[in-house]
C-alpha cells in the first residue's frame, strides 16, 4: 500500500516535469553538436582555418559544381572591358552550373595587335581567395590544376555576325545543359572576346562579380599610397587657407580624413576624336566636354566645404595639353599624377595596373565626376551605387547623402552636372558597356 502511494505520489509531481525535462535534453543535444562543429577550428592554428574553411563550407552552402568547368579565351582590351568581360564569363559558368576556369586578363593595350598583347594571370592582379569568398555560392573560380582530363574539352564556337541574336546565343547555351555536351568535364568556348557576346544578365548580377573583385596586396598598397597624397594634399590647401582650418591639428591620426573629389576627366585626344564622331552619327551634344566645359560644371558641385582637392583621373601619355590643372576656380585644387608626385608609383606599372588603381581611387573618392559614355567612369559608378545600395539608399536626388556621383556631360536641373546612379533595376549592361546620356539620381 505505501508503495503504491509513494508511486503515486512521484507520478503527480513528475507529470508537470516533462517539458522542463524536454527543453533540457534539446538544450543538452544542442550544445553538443554546437561543440562538434566548433571544436575542429579551436585545435588548428589560423593558417589551418582557411584550409578548413575552404574544404567544408560548399557541403554547408549552395555550390557550383567543383568537377565541371568553363574555359574562355583570353580577355583583352581596357580594363573595365576585361571587367565586364570576365563578369560575363562569370555568369556563363553560373548559367551552365561550371566553375570558371581562372582566365588570362591582358595588361598591355592593343585593340587590333592581338600578338602584342601581354597575357596576366587574373591572380596577380585580382585575389584569387578573396573572391571565392565574397561570391561564394554564386560563382566559383578554378585553377586549371583542378581538373583531372578525364575526358576531352568540348569545344562551343560562339558565333558572329548580325544573325546571331542574343536569343539563338542563349539557345545555344541552354541545349549544352543536359545533354552529351555537359558530359564534358571542360566545355572550351572559342571565337570572339566574352566583352562582344550577347548579354543575357541583369545589372544587379554584374554589380555582385564586380564587389567579389579585390585587388591582390602589392597594387593595393600603391593605392592606398596614392589617396594618402591627395588626402595629403588637402590637409595642407585647408592649413594654407588660415581661419578656422589653421587651428587644427594636422596630426591625422588623430582628425578625420580630408574628403577629395575625383574627376575622370575624358580629354585625350583619341578621345575627342571618337567622342566628335559619336555625337554626329547619334545627333547628341551631351556626349563631349571641354576642360573649360568640365571646370565649369565641377565648380557648381557643393557637396563638399572648400579648399577642396580635385584628383584629375586622366590618361597622361594620350593629352595634348598639360596645363589641366590651371583654370579651377577658388578653392578647388586640381592635382593630377605629377603634380601629386605619385609618377613613379605608375610608370613602373603596365597598363593595367595603372588603370586599376585609378579606378579604385575614382570608386573611393568622396565625390566622383565623370563621363556617362565611358566604360570606365559607368563601372565606377556602379561600384559607389551597389555600396550606397548596401547602406538602404536608393536615391541621391536632393541631398548629400555621402559617395555623390556626377556626370558633367548631362546637364541637371540646376544647371550643374546632373546626379548620377546606377538603374541597378536594368535587365542588361548595354547602357553602361556603351554609354548613354540617361542618367538621374535614382
Amino acid at each position: 500500500m505505501n508503495i503504491l502511494l509513494e508511486l503515486k505520489h512521484l507520478k503527480l509531481f513528475s507529470m508537470p516535469a516533462r517539458p522542463v525535462i524536454c527543453k533540457g535534453l534539446l538544450i543538452v543535444i544542442a550544445l553538443i553538436l554546437l561543440r562538434a562543429i566548433v571544436s575542429p577550428f579551436l585545435a588548428i592554428d589560423s593558417s589551418e582555418k582557411k584550409e578548413f574553411y575552404e574544404s567544408t563550407a560548399p557541403d554547408l552552402l549552395p555550390r557550383i559544381r567543383r568537377d565541371k568547368f568553363l574555359e574562355v579565351p583570353q580577355i583583352i582590351w581596357g580594363l573595365n572591358n576585361q571587367k565586364i568581360a570576365f563578369a560575363r564569363a562569370c555568369l556563363t559558368a553560373r548559367f551552365l552550373n561550371r566553375s570558371l576556369l581562372m582566365p588570362s586578363l591582358s595588361a598591355s593595350l592593343f585593340y587590333k595587335e592581338v600578338d602584342l598583347l601581354q597575357p596576366v594571370s587574373f591572380d596577380k592582379v585580382f585575389d584569387f581567395n578573396k573572391f571565392n569568398a565574397r561570391c561564394h555560392g554564386f560563382v566559383r573560380l578554378a585553377q586549371y590544376s583542378e581538373v583531372s582530363n578525364r575526358t576531352e574539352p568540348f569545344k562551343l564556337q560562339k558565333g558572329t555576325g548580325r544573325r546571331w541574336t542574343a536569343d539563338r546565343d542563349l539557345d545555344q547555351l541552354q541545349q549544352s545543359i543536359g545533354s552529351n555536351v555537359d558530359d564534358s568535364e571542360v566545355i572550351e568556348i572559342v571565337g570572339k572576346n566574352p566583352f562582344l557576346w550577347p548579354d543575357h544578365w541583369p545589372v544587379k548580377d554584374y554589380a555582385k562579380i564586380f564587389d567579389c573583385l579585390v585587388l591582390v596586396p602589392e597594387i593595393e598598397t600603391e593605392v592606398v599610397k596614392v589617396i594618402s597624397k591627395i588626402r595629403e594634399a588637402g590637409q595642407r590647401a585647408r592649413h594654407e587657407a588660415g581661419g578656422s582650418h589653421s587651428k587644427q591639428r594636422r596630426d591625422s591620426s588623430t582628425n578625420p580624413p580630408v574628403p577629395y573629389v575625383a574627376v575622370h576627366m575624358r580629354i585625350e585626344k583619341d578621345w575627342m576624336i571618337h567622342c566628335k564622331k559619336w555625337e554626329q552619327r547619334s545627333k547628341s551634344h551631351e556626349i563631349c566636354s571641354s576642360k573649360e566645359e568640365i571646370i565649369h560644371k565641377v565648380s557648381q558641385i557643393t557637396d563638399l566645404r572648400r579648399p577642396v582637392v580635385v584628383y584629375l583621373a586622366v590618361a597622361d601619355s594620350l593629352l595634348e595639353d598639360d596645363s589641366i590643372t590651371s583654370g579651377w576656380r577658388v578653392g578647388m585644387v586640381a592635382y593630377e599624377k605629377k603634380k601629386l608626385g605619385v609618377t613613379d608609383i605608375y610608370d613602373r606599372q603596365p597598363y593595367l595596373i595603372k588603370s586599376a588603381i585609378d579606378f579604385e581611387v575614382c570608386s573611393r573618392a568622396d565625390v566622383f565626376v565623370g563621363n556617362s559614355f565611358s566604360t570606365f567612369s559607368n563601372l565606377v559608378v556602379l561600384s559607389r551605387t551597389e555600396r550606397l545600395y548596401n547602406l538602404g539608399k536608393a536615391s541621391s536626388c536632393g541631398e548629400n547623402i555621402g559617395l555623390s556621383s556626377y556626370a558633367y556631360n548631362v546637364m541637371g536641373d540646376d544647371g550643374g552636372p546632373q546626379r548620377w546612379m546606377t538603374d541597378m533595376s536594368d535587365t542588361s549592361l548595354q547602357r553602361l558597356s556603351y554609354g548613354t546620356n540617361n542618367v538621374s539620381c535614382h
